[in-house]
């Protein structure tokens, strides 16, 4: 998470229980999460609302028409692998070994 190990999350608790105190650290962390839940809110609220303006404005049917032109990455990789099964095919016909 983040890159921090173990110890350098204890060393940050440490720290923090020091300088505010064991009295305070729940207070704290009750209120970072009520900030965490009304940001978590505001943003899907937002993105509602973005979704609900597109769709009225008829954006969001333009969009999926436009992307729904025959993309399918997965079939050009195919085909490039096809074509490099025929390239080697192609070189060792003759050379193949038998078994």
């Amino acid at each position: 998470m983040f890159g921090i190990g173990g110890g350098e999350i204890f060393f940050i608790i440490l720290v923090i229980l020091m300088l505010f105190g064991s009295d305070k650290v729940p207070e704290m962390a009750r209120t970072f999460g009520k900030a965490m839940s009304q940001l978590k809110n505001a943003t899907n609220e937002i993105k509602s609302e973005i979704k609900k303006s597109a769709e009225e404005s008829g954006i969001a049917d333009d969009l999926r028409e436009t992307l729904n032109i025959d993309i399918d990455p997965a079939a050009d990789i195919k085909n490039e692998i096809n074509k490099a099964k025929e390239d080697i095919e192609n070189i060792t016909g003759p050379v193949k070994r038998q078994l």
